[in-house]
């Protein structure tokens, strides 16, 4: 048995809007996709959902599941990672980890426990797509699988395939 979870940052933003830079690189984005998933979670900020919504447009395919909202992908505590963020001068999970080790795994628990309800949705041999933000992605992955994975730019993505009930992550993708 094997799944399939890409999970992509959205794209060029202004406030929770996407910028007109964004929408075309989120068309562009769609546009290049290989893959007919079975569902697209968006975390349900605008921005993440307007990129979902231009990824699914551009990619030409219907995806049965449609695009859901998921806001278990969001945090409750974004102030909390923005003086992380500050105080850690670094966007990466270990520096998170080293100013607020107890955010990180808390935040890992949820997240990761998202990831893997996205990957119960899921048959064997299907896809998702999970577009959301930057550390939330890189966070659920490492909350998951255990991996550090390197923070994602605005319409990057990552790849966790679970085969046999074991997760393992792919390399990063643009």
């Amino acid at each position: 048995m094997s799944r399939r979870v890409e999970l992509r940052r959205h794209t060029d933003n202004e406030s929770d809007v996407l910028t007109p830079d964004g929408v075309r690189a989120a068309l562009q984005i769609g546009a290049g996709l290989d893959a007919d998933y079975a569902v697209i979670v968006s975390s349900g900020a605008q921005r993440a959902t307007q990129s979902a919504a231009c990824m699914l447009a551009a990619l030409g395919r219907q995806v049965p599941g449609g695009v859901v909202v998921d806001s278990r992908f969001r945090s409750d505590v974004e102030d909390r990672w923005r003086s992380a963020y500050e105080a850690a001068g670094a966007g990466d999970i270990e520096s998170f980890r080293r100013v607020d080790p107890e955010l990180v795994a808390t935040e890992a628990a949820l997240l990761g426990a998202a990831l893997k309800a996205t990957f119960e949705r899921l048959t064997d041999g299907e896809r998702a797509l999970v577009v959301g933000h930057s550390p939330m992605q890189e966070v659920a992955v490492y909350g998951l699988v255990g991996e550090v994975v390197e923070p994602l730019g605005k319409g990057e993505g990552i790849v966790v395939i679970e085969k046999n009930e074991r997760y393992r992550v792919e390399s990063p993708i643009t």
